[in-house]
């Protein structure tokens, strides 16, 4: 017999087995004793067993009885556990999402929105994965992530973005390696052709998608550096440039300190590339859980 056309019948001898008595079985579960007599029939044919005794004080569990009593005790406290959990969901927000972003726009955009989300919402355990925009944008279209905060993709079907801000990729450099680089090749740095093939040029690896923004400006304008150093990312490069290791492409936002101490300068024969946006993006078709709603709704503010 299937399980799911006897689960009514488990939960009467179930009740039998608890109260002993087929009368306050029927009372407890307001249905007539005939139907509790035939129930436990049914369900003792269907199991070919014997699963009460009757005496003078009403019925006694078998062998049998009280050994499929104790898998039923186990599975309608499961039931139980379950019905409770979805209620808390509700109730107290509870679930999980899982985020992709780049390790950059993690520490300087995403752990603010996470920090105000979980303030708010403290019962949503919230899973964040580090990958460049394009590997997010795959996982989102195969289902593997809920949220990426990604660069605005030119193409991308089915996702839907909601932008956050507008970034500027910039060339900056140590005072102290432009001076060593114009000792060197005396006004080298107001010619940017002559400044990139003489420089150190400090870019993020091939994979981030910044780095693939800055490789088509500086192409679209036969820009060809002489020497690239790649790093695999955001703080390293902006370390690098202050130690004066060549000319880093950093994020202008990120660096304002920087720029209002001094200790790194743009240059302002490359002309910086233009804004591009970051976001956050989920796919349409997603399925979306209660937490995922949240989530969507807290960034978009509604």
């Amino acid at each position: 017999m299937e399980v799911e056309s006897t689960l009514s019948s488990y939960r009467i001898f179930n009740v039998v087995a608890e109260t002993g008595n087929l009368s306050k079985a029927a009372k407890e579960l307001y249905i007539s004793q005939p139907a509790i007599s035939k129930a436990v029939s049914k369900l003792e044919q269907s199991l070919s067993v014997k699963l009460f005794i009757r005496n003078s004080r009403g019925v006694k569990l078998t062998e049998e009885g009280a050994l499929l009593y104790e898998y039923t005790c186990s599975a309608f406290k499961s039931l139980r556990q379950g019905e409770e959990s979805i209620k808390k969901i509700h109730t107290l927000g509870i679930g999980q999402i899982k985020i992709g972003v780049s390790s950059t726009l993690c520490k300087y955009l995403l752990l603010p929105y996470i920090q105000d989300f979980i303030g708010k919402y403290p019962h949503i355990k919230v899973a964040i994965e580090c990958h460049s925009t394009a590997e997010t944008l795959e996982l989102l279209q195969e289902g593997k992530l809920d949220i990426g905060l990604i660069l605005k993709p030119s193409q991308a079907k089915g996702i839907d973005f909601f932008p956050l801000k507008s970034i500027q990729d910039t060339f900056v450099s140590s005072p102290a390696y432009l001076k060593s680089l114009n000792e060197r090749e005396p006004a080298v740095i107001d010619n940017v052709k002559t400044l990139l093939q003489s420089a150190t040029l400090m870019l993020l690896e091939e994979k981030n998608g910044t780095r693939l923004y800055i490789d088509d400006y500086l192409a679209k304008r036969s820009l060809i550096p002489g020497q690239i150093l790649e790093v695999n990312n955001m703080d390293l490069l902006i370390e690098f440039s202050k130690i004066g290791l060549g000319i880093g492409c950093v994020i202008r936002e990120f660096i304002e300190k920087e720029l209002s101490d001094g200790s790194l300068i743009e240059l302002p024969s490359i002309r910086p590339p233009a804004k591009h946006t970051v976001g956050f993006a989920y796919h349409k078709t997603a399925v979306q859980s209660d937490s995922m709603k949240r989530f969507i709704n807290f960034y978009k503010g509604v």
